[in-house]
């Protein structure tokens, strides 16, 4: 495992697509090229099995046998950070204790989603998780329909074990953070780049590199607004639908990953498509995960 220190030098770290086979099961050798072009594209570390990766539908079997294999195949050269949080913290605990006794480097925590708590309770939560090891807390009020604002965060940040925040609340908020001496990664990828050259983030946690992981360490390497204006509309249109529609349907566009989905989610549109296809391939080819995009053959597509 590596230190806090050290993980507080990943600035660019994907939460990783989990790819499936026909029949609807986890796509290891899928997943393994995913990550084999993360690293080759120099990202610092990846997500496993966040919202971008579906963990929220699969078991937990399937979750703590990813982060293992991710510990075993990758963990030389990436941080590894599995998605151990959950609503019900003693579900949490159990696989947040799993997830170390794999060899993960850190854990990711949301709040209590849906059967949202008091503030006392989000405290108590996060303080039992941060007890078993590393870990960043994941404000994203947009899903658990609370916000983790400054006064829960500011004394969190005190335990040896928090790492910092993936923060989906403006970089205002980041600055403001970032101030004080808390590690902030965006959570919004097309506030990014301003976040970490204007207002001093720490750097991403990534949706769209996913499908650009070199043009994203770019813009996480030096400020280049050129680039990001030009990249701004793809980032845009990977969120046209709740994450991680767009970006599922990007990479079996490109041919990353086989064309299955997991219900309840479904691939865009066909307009939704032709859009995505029209601002990947104005990219250079070698600079998306997959390559071309096409439109996907429906009579190929699975949901499973």
């Amino acid at each position: 495992m590596r230190t806090i220190q050290t993980i507080k030098q990943a600035s660019l770290i994907t939460a990783i697509k989990t790819p499936y086979t026909m029949s609807g099961e986890i796509d290891l050798a899928a997943y393994d090229r995913l990550v084999e072009a993360q690293v080759s594209a120099g990202v610092d570390g990846i997500i496993v099995g966040g919202t971008t990766g579906e963990g929220q539908l699969m078991n937990w079997e399937e979750h703590l046998m990813l982060i293992a294999h991710s510990v075993n195949k990758f963990s030389k050269d990436l941080v590894i950070v599995g998605n151990t949080g959950s609503n019900n913290t003693r579900e949490a605990i159990k696989a947040t204790e799993y997830g170390f006794a794999s060899g993960m480097d850190a854990a990711l925590q949301i709040n209590p989603y849906y059967g949202r708590t008091s503030l006392a309770g989000v405290k108590i939560h996060f303080e039992r998780l941060l007890d078993l090891g590393p870990a960043f807390v994941y404000n994203v009020p947009g899903r658990t329909g609370q916000d983790l604002t400054p006064d829960i965060i500011e004394p969190l940040a005190k335990h040896v074990n928090f790492i910092g925040v993936k923060e989906c609340g403006g970089n205002e908020r980041i600055a403001h953070y970032e101030s004080k001496g808390i590690a902030c990664w965006s959570g919004n990828d097309d506030e990014a780049h301003d976040g970490r050259h204007l207002h001093q983030s720490h750097g991403v946690i990534s949706v769209t590199s996913n499908l650009i992981p070199k043009l994203f360490r770019t813009l996480m390497d030096a400020k280049n607004p050129t680039l990001n204006d030009q990249l701004t509309p793809l980032m845009n249109w990977l969120f046209c639908e709740p994450n991680p529609i767009a970006i599922n349907s990007a990479l079996i566009m490109t041919g990353a990953v086989k064309p299955v989905s997991r219900l309840p989610y479904v691939t865009l549109s066909k307009a939704q498509q032709l859009q995505g296809v029209e601002l990947i391939n104005a990219l250079n080819e070698a600079d998306v995960v997959g390559g071309k995009a096409n439109i996907i053959d429906e009579t190929l597509l699975k949901l499973c």
